[in-house]
């Protein structure tokens, strides 16, 4: 039975507002950089958590999606082949200068763009690699309509993390995610990752309580292991607004529970699972605990520590004031080019 959107909201689902001293600072220096995050487009319950952490979530290429999936607050449109081609510099460049130990890079679906838009990304993260090379990177992209040339694209930058989210269970992909996504090519999209880089990490997550059963979930996460996904999160789904699709049931921290421990009878490095997890939820943590600090939480909370007072280190050896770097990374009317060369044209009528 669909839940009512004026139902309340489970005492599990409920948060403090974000705020500190760590918040504060990321927030101003984000608007002064003029840089795009997922944490605030997305309104994450879990950003204060995050940003206090040191983590952050960056969106490129725009705030436009070609597609339109049922779950998701995004515009959608068609950007033309509009193109910031500065964007790689400026945004690697500005985020050298914060302290933050650990950045989640991704962008909405480019389909207009010939390549999606890999190259862009690859410039980025190779670009943020040479100016902090302490920083560790993920990204989280899309399925490049199952061009796997472009999926090897991102995949030699060498981000630390490759991540795709497959979003639902099979049975739901027709009607939640665009039509030009499958569940068939997300997952050979995370299995050409390991082909490509079998030493590349690889992360998806699944959205619950959109009309899924438990058994439903159960197979999705064995799906993706057997595609060698390492890192999986879960998360309850919430409806952004009435035009989306309906909640379907508020899922029970000990259903994400048994989710978890799921995902750890099947081999996952690491799942994280429950009512407030999104994608890229403890991104930093998830990592030092499943690669750097495997089964030693003690020793993970340390070097989690450590790298956080590196990464703000490394951030004032690199350049002082973030506000100085307002006049580099501010985005002019002139930024936005048409990549004609880049631009995927619509057939004509055969």
């Amino acid at each position: 039975m669909t839940t009512s959107r004026f139902a309340p909201k489970p005492s599990w689902l409920k948060v403090r507002a974000p705020g500190g001293e760590s918040y504060t600072h990321l927030k101003d220096t984000f608007r002064k950089l003029d840089i795009n995050t997922v944490c605030e487009e997305a309104r994450c319950p879990n950003v204060g958590e995050c940003w206090g952490e040191g983590t952050a979530t960056v969106m490129l290429l725009g705030d436009t999606c070609t597609r339109g999936c049922r779950f998701c607050a995004v515009t959608t449109g068609n950007p033309r082949g509009a193109v910031d081609v500065r964007e790689p510099e400026h945004v690697a460049r500005a985020l050298s200068k914060l302290g933050l130990q650990y950045v989640v890079i991704t962008m909405v679906d480019r389909d207009d763009l010939l390549d999606g838009g890999a190259e862009h990304v690859g410039k980025t993260v190779m670009r943020l690699k040479e100016l902090r090379p302490d920083m560790l990177i993920e990204t989280l992209l899309g399925d490049f309509q199952g061009h796997m040339s472009y999926v090897d694209t991102t995949v030699d930058a060498r981000p630390d993390v490759w991540a795709h989210n497959i979003e639902v269970v099979r049975r739901l992909q027709r009607t939640i995610r665009d039509v030009r996504c499958s569940y068939e090519q997300s997952l050979a999209v995370l299995a050409r990752v390991k082909q490509r880089d079998p030493s590349r990490i690889t992360k998806s997550s699944i959205m619950v309580g959109i009309g899924e059963t438990d058994d439903e979930v159960v197979e999705t996460l064995r799906d993706l292991r057997a595609v060698g996904v390492d890192l999986v999160t879960l998360g309850q789904y919430l409806r952004p607004t009435p035009k989306h699709a309906e909640v379907d049931r508020y899922v029970t921290p000990e259903t994400f529970d048994r989710f978890a421990a799921e995902a750890r009878a099947m081999g996952f490095s690491f799942a994280a699972s429950g009512p407030l997890v999104r994608s890229s939820y403890k991104a930093a943590e998830v990592f030092v605990q499943s690669v750097l600090r495997p089964g030693d939480p003690v020793a993970a909370r340390a070097l989690l520590d450590a790298r956080l007072a590196e990464a703000r280190a490394a951030a004032e050896a690199a350049g002082g004031d973030p506000m100085t770097m307002s006049q580099l990374a501010a985005r002019s009317a002139s930024a936005l080019v048409p990549a004609a060369s880049l631009v995927r044209r619509e057939r004509e009528a055969e």
